[in-house]
């Protein structure tokens, strides 16, 4: 059944139930968040298990899936990340057919601005490099902008000029609580348990073998554990003895009072700091800040968030009589290098996927089907096979700092 255009999602029959879980599960993902959901889909799907239990301490999707800016693009620079995000925006064509859910994919196209003679060089290498891995990407000039984008000031007396920018046409948003229900339905269709309100504590070992988790609702049992709990999976990897090379932190968003279709994309500035789209139902959705201090909240900090405004109105001049009406956090965990970590772990049976920073919802169904493959073979999928630990310590690193196209 595909929902009409703006109506609410239906929830999976058996989350009325809201079931115990059973005592033993072949595979038990913690988290039901957007990766959490596609990797029990692309599980079940790709690989034949269904044995699968999706253990959620709060509500499904409730964490950074219902915290994020929709945004969802391929344009990243180094090889593996690129071929990373470029499948998952292939999945993303496909999903809402795939899924008989019209979760809103608007490819309306992702803006990048450089403001510097410097940006403009490290633009137009992004853009290069993306036409190399076959992933579409233009330079364009501004008056060209202008014409993409007729709201935004690309007077040459702003304080930071726009003097171009990258274009992904592909790119776009889509309504992220509608993909988790899409996610969470098809599973559920195909037996997976989606279990609510059970907060996993700790792990049952065996030596250096993970054989099930520690939960709210008493032990359960599992040949195969995958973490994709953004902000909890290094505290849960903290109770093996495993470091994870990650911080926490609040990254901040807010969305305006309703507002009749003006903004015909999304536009991204690293410079004045600041992202801003408009979604289906007329908010206006700005991001870019996220607080400098580990922490787990999720609420905005009103300093982050006034320099936000500041940036928008500055951009969109036309935006400067619009009123907040909501302001959140979701908690982000980053790297060193800030990308991901996907992969095992030296405790046989546990896999993790975290650590995505502002990555994570732009990736959901790419992230979905490689750790699928990794918790179902045991082995890395070649395309995340760059994302495992052990490149903190060999050095070979994927360094996509700023390639959030924000300064983090």
């Amino acid at each position: 059944m595909v929902t009409s255009r703006h109506a609410l999602p239906d929830p999976p029959a058996r989350l009325w139930r809201n079931p115990e879980p059973k005592r033993s599960y072949d595979v038990v993902i913690v988290g039901a968040g957007g990766h959490g959901l596609a990797t029990a889909y692309y599980l079940a799907r790709n690989h034949g298990i269904r044995d699968i239990a999706v253990l959620e301490r709060g509500w499904l999707a409730g964490g950074n899936m219902a915290r994020n800016t929709t945004i969802i693009r391929s344009n990243y620079l180094l090889d593996a990340s690129a071929a990373l995000y470029d499948h998952a925006l292939q999945l993303w064509e496909q999903l809402p057919d795939e899924l008989e859910y019209d979760f809103l994919l608007s490819q309306r196209g992702v803006l990048n601005l450089a403001h510097t003679e410097q940006e403009v060089r490290d633009s137009r290498r992004r853009a290069f490099a993306n036409e190399l891995n076959g992933v579409d990407a233009e330079w364009v000039t501004p008056d060209e902008i202008a014409e993409i984008c007729p709201i935004l000031n690309t007077s040459a007396d702003l304080r930071y000029p726009v003097l171009g920018a990258t274009l992904q046409r592909r790119a776009g948003i889509a309504k992220h609580d509608h993909v988790a229900w899409a996610l969470a339905r098809k599973s559920d269709e195909m037996g997976v348990d989606l279990i609510q309100e059970c907060e996993v504590t700790g792990f049952l070992t065996e030596g250096d073998r993970v054989t099930g988790v520690q939960t709210t609702a008493g032990p359960i049992a599992a040949g195969r554990v995958g973490l994709a709990a953004a902000g909890r999976t290094s505290l849960l990897t903290d109770t093996l003895g495993i470091r994870l090379p990650l911080q926490s932190h609040p990254l901040q968003a807010l969305v305006s009072e309703l507002l009749e279709p003006v903004h015909p994309c999304v536009v991204m500035s690293n410079h004045v700091h600041v992202y801003c789209s408009q979604a289906h139902k007329g908010e206006l959705v700005l991001g870019a800040g996220v607080d400098s201090y580990n922490g787990y909240a999720h609420r905005g900090s009103v300093h982050v968030i006034e320099n936000q405004l500041a940036a928008a109105v500055e951009l969109f001049p036309i935006f400067a009589r619009a009123h907040v009406v909501r302001t959140w956090a979701g908690t982000v965990d980053v790297t060193p290098d800030a990308s991901p970590i996907i992969g095992p772990t030296p405790y046989e049976n546990l896999f993790v996927n975290c650590g995505w920073g502002t990555g994570g919802f732009k990736a959901t169904p790419g992230a979905g089907w490689v750790f699928a493959h990794t918790i179902a073979t045991g082995e890395p999928h070649p395309l995340n096979a760059p994302y495992g630990m052990e490149r903190f310590t060999t050095g070979a690193l994927v360094d996509e700092h700023g390639a959030a196209a924000v300064a983090h």
